[in-house]
């Protein structure tokens, strides 16, 4: 087993959840749809790891994926871990709607 290897692509992981963690969060309150924040949230992760890999690391495209889903895990347990500190995804909408509705 490479573990050199897998240590490198878990740390890559938590760097990427926080970077994806930050952004989901800024963007989620344009969805639609509550219902299809998991597949955004897997989306945007696998995205953010194959640039950032490629840009930052010498990982392939599989250690890319792996990073990107080990992220999209570590994400769901970040945001676990800030629930209530941040907004929720009805606040952000009603947020949203009072912004619209002032102008």
């Amino acid at each position: 087993m490479l573990l050199e290897i897998l240590k490198k692509v878990l740390f890559v992981s938590i760097t990427i959840s926080a970077i994806s963690c930050s952004f989901i969060q800024k963007t989620k309150s344009e969805l639609k749809s509550n219902k299809y924040l998991v597949y955004y949230s897997f989306i945007i992760n696998m995205i953010i790891s194959i640039l950032f890999c490629k840009s930052f690391t010498d990982f392939n495209l599989i250690y890319s994926l792996w990073v990107g889903l080990f992220s999209f895990i570590g994400a769901d347990t970040i945001f676990k871990t800030l629930e209530g500190k941040i907004n929720s995804y009805s606040d952000l909408k009603d947020t949203n709607k009072n912004k619209k509705t002032i102008k």
